[in-house]
């Protein structure tokens, strides 16, 4: 599995329900790489999503605890036991990526699953941030393999930084 998420000095991702910054180079990137794959979430991440719908040619999986939450063309499990057998019968030939796009706790219950990391680092710290994931610079089991230049959207400057896990 990957992660994919875009974060501040802090790790942060998220504040009130909502992406931190919306970085338009960082969400076509996020199209490109997660277009035509299985892209899992929790609820409230699910809800942030544009008109609360799925995202567009991609396999779009909810995790939730609450046994009746529906959401429309998204498939609905209530734990992580379920995840795994649902992607092995979603992708017999193992020929899409899954991704991991949110949020904090789904990260946290999901991180020694992933093998890497597409992570957009935000130059800046966003007060009153409340959904974060753990620093992978300071995980000894992370590293990095490829930087970007830094960039720049407003007044605000990022890179982006992709990870693997190396035990």
């Amino acid at each position: 599995m990957i992660l994919i998420f875009a974060v501040d000095n802090n790790w942060n991702i998220g504040y009130d329900g909502d992406m931190l910054y919306k970085i338009s180079e960082d969400l076509k990137r996020f199209r490109r790489l997660t277009e035509g794959n299985i892209i899992i979430m929790g609820r409230k991440t699910f809800e942030s999503l544009p008109d609360k719908k799925p995202l567009p040619n991609r396999i779009n999986i909810v995790i939730t605890r609450d046994k009746n939450y529906k959401a429309e063309g998204a498939t609905v499990i209530n734990s992580l036991e379920d995840l795994f057998p649902l992607l092995e019968e979603l992708n017999p030939n193992n020929d899409m990526e899954n991704f991991i796009i949110g949020g904090g706790e789904i990260v946290k219950q999901t991180i020694s699953y992933c093998n890497k990391a597409y992570i957009t680092k935000i130059f800046n710290s966003f007060e009153g941030a409340d959904t974060f994931i753990p620093n992978l610079d300071l995980l000894d089991d992370w590293k990095i393999v490829k930087e970007s230049e830094i960039d720049r959207q407003d007044d605000l400057e990022y890179k982006y930084v992709d990870y693997i896990r190396v035990k």
